[in-house]
């Protein structure tokens, strides 16, 4: 067996490197192709080297660009060499251009894709993100979901329960992973060591770089009146490329660098961000894997979104949605300095992610599909049966997998009367709600 991964920014980096690592322990023939989204030393390469993984295999360079000049020149890239290399499955991780491309281009070559944190839904058709992870899910094969909440959105859209495996997340395998390295490193970054991070309290972490956020004067002005008053916290805001340049170009910026509570700093390592995350009093982002870090890291989150992919991180308790509203901003960063009870409340939600075992699930799956032959895309043979869709409220006392046997069915939604639940193979359904499919 082969497997191909193909990872094109930062966060698919440090989350693929526990399955890419799996694989490798396991002994399997990969491939790892980098497509060059993040192209400059600091925000992709040094990684490789930073995480102790190995370089990629294939680095096609495409560079920065619009969505449609990326996107193609990935696809052409990630074609030529899947068609030299003749994998038996590709993996994608996320919403990227890299993820797209990669779907795509595997799935019409009649390779499966396996897409690993499938399932999530901002349900906001406006991000780029929300276009590709959805797409990406249509050309997959096998899907490894996260949470059992992600499982049902995919339920909801019509994909079959069969192929969808509930693996946990690998960031929180990559933050323990990660975590231990970075410590042993310490901190690199000159503008990070010099601000004697260990002894300072109250430290809030920026990252801010939506194009949502930052493109919009409004909300980037009424965030940034907010980080004004925050004058008891020391923000440690490393600065995006873009964002920096946006703020100039809306004149913001220097009114920023003049506060002496906020300390602007270059984009740092991924190790050094990790630690800066780990010693935070909380954390302040539009970002969507930081929301997992942050509860992995038992590190409060208040996201500057009004929509997230990443609900359970709110429903769990460890992250609360606050857009670009000034005053929500500032009500939720007092509480959680002055409010010990709620802090605590924050820091102790319980992970939706796992145990970090979610890479050995993963790799599992692949290997049993693989075993199977169920990787191989070919044509079918027999001629398409009929059936109906049906609803019903179960009086048996029966399992998923029993019901599905004797009716020659296949079950896709679960309702026990308060909520949706996934219809795992030993559930049993008796007085519960259920949609499916019966065969002719």
């Amino acid at each position: 067996m082969k497997i191909a991964t193909v990872l094109g920014t930062r966060p698919e980096i440090i989350k693929m490197a526990p399955i890419i690592d799996e694989i490798a322990r396991r002994g399997i023939d990969q491939i790892v192709l980098h497509t060059g989204q993040h192209y400059d030393e600091e925000m992709s390469d040094a990684f490789f080297r930073d995480l102790e993984i190995p370089a990629p295999d294939y680095n096609i360079h495409v560079g920065s660009g619009t969505h449609g000049r990326q996107t193609g020149l990935m696809m052409k890239g990630i074609e030529e060499v899947l068609i030299n290399e003749k994998p038996d499955i590709v993996l994608v991780q996320g919403d990227t251009n890299a993820v797209l491309a990669g779907a795509l281009v595997a799935s019409k070559l009649h390779i499966a894709v396996g897409h690993v944190e499938a399932g999530l839904r901002s349900f906001d058709m406006t991000m780029p993100e929300e276009l590709n992870r959805r797409a990406a899910d249509v050309c997959s094969s096998m899907y490894f979901i996260p949470t059992e909440e992600s499982a049902i959105n995919l339920l909801a859209e019509g994909f079959s329960r069969k192929n969808l495996i509930i693996t946990g997340n690998t960031v929180v395998d990559a933050c323990f992973r990660h975590l231990e390295i970075a410590r042993k490193k310490g901190f690199s970054q000159k503008s990070l060591a010099s601000l004697n991070i260990e002894e300072m309290d109250n430290i809030l972490t920026l990252t801010m770089h939506r194009a949502e956020n930052v493109d919009d004067k409004r909300r980037v002005t009424h965030i940034i009146e907010a980080l004004k008053e925050l004058d008891y916290m020391n923000i440690i805001f490393p600065i995006h490329p873009r964002t920096k340049n946006t703020l100039q170009n809306f004149g913001l910026f220097d009114e920023l660098n003049d506060l002496g509570h906020v300390h602007i700093i270059k984009p740092i390592g991924y190790l050094d961000f990790l630690q800066l995350t780990s010693l935070s009093t909380l954390i302040l982002t539009d970002s969507g894997g930081l929301q997992e870090e942050a509860i992995t890291l038992d590190v409060p989150a208040l996201t500057l979104r009004y929509n997230t992919e990443r609900p359970e991180t709110v429903t769990a308790g460890g992250n609360i949605l606050v857009g670009a509203d000034k005053d929500a901003i500032l009500k939720y960063v007092k509480k959680i300095v002055e409010d010990e009870d709620f802090a605590q409340k924050m820091k102790k939600a319980e992970n939706p992610y796992g145990q970090g075992d979610a890479a050995k699930r993963t790799v599992d799956a692949i290997v049993d599909y693989y075993d199977e032959g169920l990787l191989d895309i070919v044509a079918p043979e027999d001629i398409m049966t009929s059936f109906t869709r049906k609803m019903m409220n179960v009086e048996d006392d029966i399992t998923v997998a029993e019901f599905e046997t004797d009716n020659n069915a296949l079950i896709h939604m679960v309702f026990d009367g308060k909520k949706m639940i996934f219809p795992k193979d030993d559930l049993n359904i008796k007085g519960m709600m259920i949609t499916y499919d019966e065969r002719e």
